[in-house]
């Protein structure tokens, strides 16, 4: 039995059972999730000046694809303050791109708070925790974890939650909104073949998120050694 299910249970409405953690190209893999966990953030000026050093990272694994090549032409050529009040409006102000992958599946209930918990504990597990004003199911968050902690347990996080990943993908496509090359690499790292279309997403694993609101506890999109935390 995997950590996560341990802390979850069985997957239920809206995720799905993730197979055993087989990575036949594990640096691949943890390069598209870094790149993606940087190009999902708010962006600020170092971003738009690492560009050509993510591209890179992206062409030497072979992760480059031509849609994800459009999102790096689609930063560049615009003045940074446009790039960032788009990002505002379509996932900070706009609940259609949610970038916390339980919202997808729970919205703002208490039942939300299980499953935010659990995140926060296998993170707690690596000797890890997040810092600060993010939920520990801030999609930047799980793929940097995923790439630079634990590749298995950070599989099981964003396999378990694929519909979230889907169904956001989906939205941003049918917004006409670049990002959407970035979920479609990210599931590319992820065993199945991703779905046309919503229907077929809802369909197979069947939610809507619920409305009820509770206040949830802040954390952040940064994570930080135990030692180090306890120090600060």
């Amino acid at each position: 039995m995997s950590l996560l299910e341990k802390l979850l249970g069985k997957p239920g409405k809206g995720t799905m059972a993730p197979e055993r953690y087989a990575d036949r190209n594990p640096r691949r893999s943890a390069v598209v999730r870094q790149v993606a966990s940087l190009l999902l953030q708010y962006p600020e000026e170092d971003l738009i000046a690492s560009l050509p050093v993510l591209r890179s990272a992206l062409e030497e694994s072979g992760a480059l694809e031509p849609g994800v090549q459009e999102l790096f032409d689609w930063l560049a050529a615009r003045p940074l303050p446009g790039v960032q009040s788009v990002y505002v409006q379509e996932f900070d102000l706009s609940k259609r791109h949610s970038l916390h992958l339980t919202y997808w599946t729970d919205g703002d209930t208490r039942r939300r708070g299980e499953a935010l918990a659990a995140f926060k504990e296998v993170y707690r597990e690596h000797g890890m925790l997040p810092e600060g004003t993010e939920l520990p199911d801030y999609l930047p968050l799980v793929l940097e974890f995923a790439a630079k902690v634990s590749p298995e347990d950070g599989y099981e996080l964003l396999q378990r939650y694929r519909p979230s990943l889907e169904l956001l993908r989906l939205a941003l496509r049918d917004a006409g909104l670049p990002y959407h090359h970035v979920l479609a690499l990210v599931c590319t790292t992820l065993p199945g073949v991703s779905p046309e279309d919503a229907q077929t997403v809802m369909r197979t694993a069947g939610y809507g998120p619920p409305t009820e609101t509770v206040g949830l506890e802040p954390y952040s999109s940064r994570l930080l050694p135990l030692s180090e935390r306890n120090r600060t």
